[in-house]
């Protein structure tokens, strides 16, 4: 199934960044992209989004298991009603499994995108793709609500 192809090259394309990030650059040492906009910044993080759960890896790990099954089971689901909606799990599928193979291998999160322009946390490309996925998400459920209304006009 494509959708699992392209939950595993996001998945290779975080990894191949955070391995570069690990194996380059020290903690803590930043590398500007764009000037005033964007840095490569090494970066861990020991528990979930904007640095809460810290030190709370089990129960991330947990909580993880329980939202992949529920991801792939959706995708199974609509593979063929929706096609937006089952890239977009995809997307979330392979971003989670990035922080998840982190979490068990690691033992913490790799994060290394910083936007300097204003004061956001580090994140990394799993978070890239899960936003992106979520995105498509809404864009899907907006889409079939909208089509929806017009059929009831």
């Amino acid at each position: 199934m494509y959708l699992y192809l392209i939950s595993l090259c996001a998945l290779m394309i975080d990894q191949f960044v955070k391995w570069f990030v690990v194996r380059e650059m020290v903690i803590g040492e930043s590398s500007v992209l764009i000037d005033g906009i964007l840095s490569l910044t090494s970066h861990r993080n020991k528990g979930a989004a904007f640095g809460i759960l810290q030190n709370q890896i089990w129960f991330l790990i947990i909580v993880t298991v329980i939202i992949l099954a529920f991801i792939v089971y959706f995708l199974h689901k609509t593979y063929m009603n929706n096609k937006l909606k089952s890239v977009a799990l995809a997307f979330v599928l392979g971003g989670a499994l990035g922080n998840f193979s982190d979490r068990i291998f690691r033992g913490e999160v790799v994060d290394m995108v910083e936007i300097t322009f204003i004061n956001y946390p580090i994140f990394n490309i799993a978070d890239c793709f899960i936003v992106c996925g979520t995105i498509l998400l809404f864009i899907s459920s907006w889409s079939r609500i909208k089509r929806e209304g017009e059929g009831n006009e």
